[in-house]
């Protein structure tokens, strides 16, 4: 039995919140708040997002706010929806599967439309004018999926087999890197392993004692809820029957909730080689708002086409996180041999709720539109849109300078700039419609070993009456995602940590309601 020390605990109160204890504002998180999904209006949905150059459809307003200037009458629109998420995850040779689902409200809002008529009509060059106001989903964040599987551990602190590891190692790395906190930070990873006993000392350096045991049995889940919402506020008009114009002042909103249970347990069943199991538990929920601006036109040189652009600037995002963390282990008889008073193989270790404020910028953006409009029989729409996802970046407080700087050089050596395409056909028969989208998403990732593609398949349905109408739309979207369970740090060894392979289906049902008045 390797020796190790215990010493008291020293009081000390955190104020500031360090380094070692966070777990967002990383690449991932800014790809998070970076990408956009088919939502809004059912029948947007049904076209699969490709309304940028058609207009009159509140969703527009968050696309190519020049779509407002194609209203001629005052709109009322509510979309409620329901989405069902489904993952497949492969890991270490086994599969496990989850679901969720949730309810949300993808669309609210009205439009204001002043519509020159007679004599106006002719004099104007105006031909309409309004103004608009409500929010659309732009993001949806709710998930759920699970993985697990053997991995085999290092035996001892100098076992440098790069396949084998243990989730653990990552309370040790934090503590060999900051070792005063094992005993007064009670919100970092090095105080949780520390005093939950997952780790033993050996020549002045931490190790956990998974290592005692060959192999254990891994299992993460997560479960995430939330999503972003634009609130537009939109003006445009109609010049001459050729040219809508419009610009949008977009007030983005996050809300975030993940919830991460991670666990490992001893594969071998020994009740003597000092541990059984250990299970950390981790909630974040981030919050915050933007403010952006959304240029754009819709020309239409003859009746049956017309075609649009709009640019997005960043959005700059106040936010904040909140985060908790537990561990919980049971050590067998660790304590006992270490003549600790408290002889229980079961302690749970909760860390100090951590709170952090700082600023993030999401990517611009560009969309290039056109549709082809076949009378009264219906439409075919297309939407080119670029991301620069790589111009994402973190601003913290001049006290993180160093953190600022390696956060926001990770992003740009992750991700790329990423082509999205989106294709929708709307067939008419008087009062009924019928739609079918498609929507492509490019991968946002440098290394194209990673399969970042998104792809989506959509339809719907719509009954247009004078003065409402109900629209019915489907998205049916399939991504893959690589993920490890944890990441190991270490300066100058090399550790093949495994990695989950998930794939995600999700169905996105909306109905949408409207007034015309």
């Amino acid at each position: 039995m390797l020796s190790r020390k215990r010493l008291l605990a020293i009081p000390f109160l955190l104020s500031a919140f360090a380094y070692n204890t966070a777990t967002a504002q990383d690449e991932t998180d800014a790809l998070r708040y970076s990408a956009t999904s088919v939502n809004s209006t059912a029948r947007s949905m049904g076209l699969g997002g490709a309304v940028g150059a058609l207009g009159a459809d509140f969703s527009s307003l968050s696309v190519n706010p020049a779509g407002i200037g194609v209203y001629r009458r005052s709109e009322f629109t509510f979309t409620p929806s329901i989405k069902i998420n489904g993952s497949n995850s492969a890991y270490q040779g086994t599969t496990t599967s989850d679901n969720a689902s949730r309810f949300n409200v993808n669309n609210l809002g009205v439009v204001f439309t002043s519509t020159a008529e007679g004599k106006r009509y002719e004099r104007s060059k105006w031909k309409s004018v309004s103004f608009g106001i409500g929010f659309n989903r732009i993001a949806d964040f709710n998930r759920n999926y699970t993985y697990g599987g053997y991995q085999a551990t290092p035996q001892g602190p100098n076992d440098t087999n790069p396949n084998r590891s243990s989730g653990a190692e990552v309370f040790s790395i934090d503590a060999n890197k900051y070792p005063n906190d094992v005993f007064n930070a009670s919100s970092t990873l090095a105080f949780l392993g520390y005093q939950s006993y997952l780790l033993d000392t050996f020549q002045g350096s931490y190790f956990p004692v998974t290592f005692y045991t060959t192999g254990v049995n891994q299992q993460r889940i997560v479960s995430q809820k939330g999503g972003m919402n634009d609130v537009a506020i939109s003006l445009g008009g109609n010049y001459d029957e050729k040219l809508m114009l419009g610009v949008t002042v977009g007030i983005p909103t996050i809300r975030y909730k993940r919830e991460i249970t991670y666990t490992e347990k001893d594969a071998t069943n020994n009740p003597n080689n000092y541990f059984d199991n250990f299970k950390y538990t981790e909630s974040l929920f981030t919050h915050g708002s933007g403010i952006n601006l959304k240029l754009g036109f819709i020309y239409k040189p003859v009746e049956s086409f017309r075609f649009g652009v709009s640019f997005h600037t960043p959005s700059y995002f106040s936010l904040k996180d909140e985060q908790d963390r537990t561990l919980s282990t049971n050590t067998e008889n660790f304590k006992t041999v270490l003549g600790a008073l408290n002889t229980n193989p079961n302690t749970e270790v909760k860390g100090d709720k951590n709170l952090f404020d700082y600023n993030y910028i999401s990517p611009w953006r560009t969309i290039v539109s056109a549709a082809g409009i076949f009378g009264k029989f219906g439409f075919i729409s297309a939407d080119y849109e670029y991301v620069d996802y790589a111009s994402a970046q973190y601003s913290f407080d001049l006290n993180y300078s160093d953190y600022q700087a390696a956060t926001n050089k990770a992003i740009k050596a992750a991700y790329k700039g990423a082509s999205n395409l989106r294709v929708g056909l709307e067939g008419r028969i008087e009062h009924f419609s019928l739609r079918i989208g498609f929507n492509y998403m490019g991968s946002p990732y440098k290394n194209t070993n990673i399969n970042g593609q998104q792809t989506s398949v959509s339809g719907g349905v719509g009954f247009r009456f004078d003065n409402m109408f109900f629209d019915l739309g489907m998205v049916h979207s399939l991504t893959e995602a690589q993920e490890q369970p944890y990441a190991l740090n270490y300066a100058a060894t090399t550790v093949n940590v495994p990695t989950a392979v998930t794939k995600y289906t999700l169905n996105n049902i909306a109905l949408t309601f409207g007034v015309k008045f």
